[in-house]
């Protein structure tokens, strides 16, 4: 796998491969912009890292202070999944680009430049190890008290920076060693309503990522064996159930940045297929939300992280917990027909109209429904109205799925709209400087220059 990322020219990666990998950076990126404005739990995290100081070498976006490339990535990291509105891809349950876009962005401000073509082959290569050690796995993680999700994309992050700032393929290995020694996530998370970390959580495998590969290029020995070893991430995550050929299968023929899903609502990928299906039942059948009795949700048992314990999930008490509601958003889409990032503003989340809709929800999970593949995302919704009617759909695919993309269109108008949810509002010139340069990112000779601007 370090012979693959160190190996692979951006010349050897097709068209459309690298057509992904810009616009999983705009909309990384927007999305991370939002986040300035409408995630207060991201400040300490940028002002931790603005207090450590030291050499002004990468931006932290929308507050024009420069710091460290690990810390810039840490406080940006920060951002990426603050909102839950960043891509992802559906087959690994990953977001694999969250925490590889601030790493990424900070090295080549740091060490540049860079050229735009080098950015994109290391997000390229970067997805692709993440979702592999991913796809590899033949048990859940969270059996074990872990929280997959930003433990392994750490590894891609590494492996993105390790391409950029070209390390040898024995210093890639020692840097995903160094990366092991640090990667970690309890699956506590999610049982605990108050907690801030499932938000945050990609601040840390994004400075992880770059300390790992700074060390790595000074000369650190890791191990020769970081994931497939006795004691390596399979064997000490896993329990050794893994599938090595997984990793390994057809390295540059099929890159895992071409599933990648674009997201249409904010909140856990896991919800969205409900969101679609209980807006479509409130606009197909003209329904007043008033006249629902009950709703009925159906789907994968993987599922029932998002709707128990029941009274935590009918009542979130955070955005981040909103998010991973499926109570909560579906009532959200039956009271207002979507969902949206004003929909997880603290005024919103104590509307009592979508939480009495809320209190009306109960998820079921169909146990013929697997926790992988396909099954995990699809879904149902049956509403129970006044009088006794019933209606019902179900939904198998997403919007925004590799079956459903969104058009470069749709991405753009979201990057836009999230760009004017910043902090600090670019211009509306900025806004299309920052479109142009990242859709045309290959003729860049200076990849730093997008941070620097933001």
């Amino acid at each position: 796998m370090a012979s693959f990322v160190v190996s692979t020219r951006y010349e050897d990666i097709p068209e459309h491969t690298r057509e992904m990998a810009k616009r999983c950076l705009l909309d990384g990126l927007g999305v991370s912009l939002a986040a300035t404005g409408l995630a207060p739990v991201c400040r300490p995290f940028v002002e931790h890292a603005m207090e450590q100081g030291g050499h002004t070498q990468s931006t932290v976006f929308a507050s024009g202070v420069r710091l460290p490339a690990a810390m810039a990535a840490f406080a940006n990291g920060a951002l990426a999944h603050a909102l839950d509105f960043e891509d992802a891809h559906d087959e690994s349950l990953l977001h694999p680009n969250a925490p590889t876009i601030p790493a990424a962005l900070a090295v080549c401000e740091a060490f540049g430049p860079i050229e735009g073509k080098e950015l994109i082959a290391a997000l390229v290569l970067g997805c692709d190890v993440a979702c592999r050690l991913s796809l590899a796995l033949r048990v859940p993680l969270d059996e074990y008290g872990w929280y997959p999700p930003p433990m392994i994309a750490a590894f891609g992050a590494t492996a993105a920076v390790g391409r950029l700032l070209k390390l040898n393929e024995q210093q890639l290995i020692d840097a995903f060693s160094l990366t092991l020694g640090q990667a970690t996530c309890s699956a506590e998370l999610k049982f605990s309503p108050h907690s801030d970390i499932r938000a945050v959580r990609d601040a840390f495998p994004a400075q992880i990522a770059v300390t790992s590969v700074l060390l790595a290029r000074k000369g650190v020995r890791g191990f020769d064996r970081p994931f497939e070893g006795r004691a390596g991430f399979f064997a000490l995550y896993a329990r050794g159930a893994y599938e090595p050929e997984t990793v390994t299968h057809a390295f540059g023929e099929s890159f895992a940045i071409d599933r990648i899903s674009f997201k249409p609502y904010p909140s856990c990928r896991g919800t969205h297929v409900y969101i679609e299906a209980a807006a479509q039942l409130v606009r197909e059948h003209r329904i007043d939300s008033s006249d629902i009795v009950s709703i009925k949700l159906v789907g994968s048992r993987l599922n029932l992280m998002l709707a128990e314990p029941v009274a935590q999930k009918r009542r979130p008490a955070t955005a981040i917990d909103a998010k991973f509601s499926l109570p909560f958003t579906v009532a959200t889409a039956l009271r207002c027909g979507t969902v949206t990032l004003d929909d997880f503003t603290d005024r919103a989340l104590q509307d009592a109209a979508v939480l009495d809709l809320a209190g009306r929800a109960n998820f079921s999970a169909d146990p013929a429904r697997g926790t992988a593949g396909p099954d995990v995302l699809r879904g149902s919704v049956e509403l129970e109205l006044s009088g006794g009617r019933r209606v019902k759909l179900q939904i198998d695919q997403p919007s925004g799925s590799p079956s459903r993309p969104a058009s470069e269109a749709a991405l753009i108008e979201k990057f836009r709209d999230c760009c004017r949810r910043a902090r600090s509002e670019p211009a509306p010139p900025l806004i299309d400087r920052w479109v142009e340069q990242i859709l045309t990112l290959e003729k860049c000779a200076d990849a730093g220059e997008i941070a620097r601007l933001m």
